[in-house]
């Protein structure tokens, strides 16, 4: 799949569609890397959530981020472009990121309507975490220009970001693709052929899912679960604060498609926790007090 790598990828102006949890830290660490960012959303409702999420964001940079307290936190929240206009937001982009709800009909409906309003050189990528991007592909029109480029939940310190494409993704567009995420922080890994979950979800699911069999079984509550899994493996963090981190919503309705197995756990993990408002940091509470 891969070439020799390009020293630059000339991708300089990027639009991010979707401004939830992880389109919104796309948004924001690719301006903080100095690219032009738009970041686009359905209505001006979701831009104003949106605003105090960039806020949320500088802010967090400020205090995590070696050299954002020098004012370029903020800059960079000033400087992104946000509009509910779509063929405004794709107009000049280099670069499209769809990071919209994980439902294909709405990826596919929405890569066919940007294939109309984009010029014909930007690439396309999907950031999703459960779908293929051969599933998507033929409904962007531009098959060997697309691909999908996968970030992780908090960008600015789980900087990595999978770059997987389809067997007519051009390689030449893998290899910009793999440059520009390194240009905006990122420790690229290439995948050099589908694999559902890619490589990060193919190794985390597991972990959760057999982290909350043991809690939804009654064999050990979520705290000592975590602490057997820092304590033995050295990981900063256990398998229920990844939970919370990453948000209980999320998994809750990956399982729900699951089999009776991962439909069963999802259950617990709504009535339980979901239901009651923990649904993780964001929220204040999940499976731990924020």
């Amino acid at each position: 799949m891969t070439q020799t790598a390009p020293t630059s990828s000339s991708i300089q102006r990027v639009t991010v569609l979707g401004t939830g949890v992880l389109g919104a830290q796309i948004a924001f660490q690719t301006a903080y890397s100095g690219k032009q960012v738009t970041a686009y959303d359905i209505s001006q409702d979701a831009l104003t959530t949106a605003r105090a999420t960039f806020d949320g964001l500088a802010a967090t940079y400020v205090k995590e981020v070696q050299g954002a307290a020098d004012g370029k936190a903020q800059q960079t929240r000033d400087g992104l472009t946000l509009t509910a206009d779509l063929a405004a937001a794709v107009a000049e982009a280099d670069l499209v990121i769809e990071a919209i709800p994980e439902v294909l009909d709405l990826k596919r409906e929405t890569f066919a309507k940007i294939n109309d309003l984009a010029p014909a050189s930007t690439i396309f990528a999907t950031n999703s975490s459960t779908l293929l991007p051969s599933a998507i592909s033929d409904a962007t029109g531009r098959e060997d220009r697309f691909l999908a480029l996968h970030f992780a939940n908090q960008i600015w310190r789980a900087n990595t970001a999978e770059v997987m494409g389809t067997p007519k993704t051009d390689p030449a567009v893998f290899d910009r693709v793999v440059e520009f995420a390194r240009e905006i922080g990122m420790v690229p890994i290439p995948i050099h052929k589908e694999k559902a979950g890619y490589v990060l979800n193919s190794l985390l699911v597991p972990l959760l899912g057999a982290a909350l069999e043991l809690a939804a079984g009654g064999y050990a509550e979520p705290k000592d679960v975590d602490n057997v899994w820092r304590i033995a493996t050295g990981s900063p963090v256990g398998p229920f604060q990844l939970y919370d981190i990453i948000g209980l919503i999320t998994p809750y309705n990956i399982m729900s498609h699951g089999d009776d197995d991962a439909r069963k756990l999802g259950q617990w993990l709504k009535v339980n926790y979901i239901d009651k408002g923990k649904t993780g940091i964001a929220a204040g509470e999940g499976f731990y007090k924020y």
